[in-house]
């Protein structure tokens, strides 16, 4: 099942499953099949965050709501859009926190070697993450940015998690139960800022803080199921990663290449304090996944940054594709 957060109008954000290329908008359509389905909730909230809190049963009711509408059971009279007709935001658009990982080696491995660095031992003992700004969230579309973020700006090719189940201590054996989808996540970064600030050791803040991209929906890891991959750690997916920057690709790599499980990022991130439904966990960067690596690798020279104007297309198998446009706040 997709989940999305769309505007049917200015400032609205409501959710919906998007089947058969339209956007149904869920608390019409469950109030629309709740006798004919004998749905277990009352009604669904019109916001993801409080869908989220109602658990498994609110996800069991829009599943079978999504198999009635795939099978053109009865459809709704109203609250059925194009998906031209609508605005799409982030599946997410306020997370209750955001994290972003550190979980590809090829990455940590390129960064660190770029700046004359052995492979640090300490990541194979945690998997680490930071807290970014869950403020600051966009969908597909424009990003609106400050005249600094410009100054070598660039993209974050990752995959993300969207937590649906509270919880606390969770070990990785029974993390993955606690997952209600995923999505792609472009994590904005103003290098110049990030780079002046770390030589404090703290950080990245004003580097990151400006914006993070997610969507253009979330999938529920029923759909991947074909694509899994069982570890003692928990499960990975064989998908595809890719950025396109006005058509052409700029990088690759794969969801199963993640040295961490977001199973064992789930165990670290909850040890002594709960995790809550809507919390967003990034995979981190996959390898050749920014310009930073790839400019430090000499795939470009001179150097290459996002610039204003520019289509980045970040795409994931099965997760569809998260277009984005840096354009300086007007």
């Amino acid at each position: 099942m997709k989940l999305v957060t769309f505007s049917p109008a200015d400032s609205v954000k409501r959710i919906g499953i998007l089947t058969n290329n339209k956007i149904i908008d869920l608390e019409i359509a469950h109030e629309h099949y709740k006798q004919e389905l004998s749905l277990t909730l009352p009604y669904i909230p019109s916001e993801i965050i409080d869908f989220l809190r109602q658990g498994n049963s609110a996800m069991d009711d829009a599943k079978k709501i999504d198999t009635a509408i795939s099978n053109n059971v009865s459809l709704p009279k109203r609250g059925i859009y194009s998906m031209e007709s609508v605005h799409l935001c982030s599946p997410v658009p306020r997370p209750t926190s955001m994290r972003d990982g550190y979980a590809f080696k090829q990455h940590v491995e390129a960064a660190r070697r770029n700046r004359g660095l052995e492979m640090i031992p300490e990541f194979y003992e945690i998997p680490i993450f930071y807290f970014t700004n869950h403020q600051a969230v966009y969908g597909p579309g424009i990003i609106p940015v400050e005249p600094l973020h410009l100054n070598q700006c660039d993209f974050e090719l990752e995959i993300a998690i969207v937590i649906g189940k509270e919880g606390i201590n969770i070990s990785a054996t029974e993390a993955d139960t606690h997952i209600a989808g995923f999505t792609i996540m472009n994590d904005w970064s103003a290098r110049a800022l990030q780079m002046q600030e770390m030589k404090l050791n703290l950080g990245p803040a004003k580097g990151k803080d400006f914006a993070t991209a997610l969507g253009p929906w979330l999938v529920t890891p029923d759909e991947l199921e074909s694509r899994k991959i069982s570890t003692p750690n928990g499960n990975t997916y064989d998908l595809t990663m890719r950025t396109f920057i006005d058509g052409e690709k700029i990088s690759e790599g794969n969801v199963k290449d993640m040295t961490w499980t977001f199973a064992q990022i789930i165990e670290r991130a909850s040890y002594g304090v709960t995790l809550y439904p809507g919390d967003v966990i990034g995979s981190g960067t996959c390898g050749t996944g920014c310009f930073l690596e790839l400019n430090g690798s000499k795939v470009y020279n001179p150097p290459r940054w996002v610039q204003t104007g520019e289509n980045v297309v970040c795409e994931i198998e099965m997760l569809g594709s998260l277009a984005n446009t840096i354009e300086i706040r007007q």
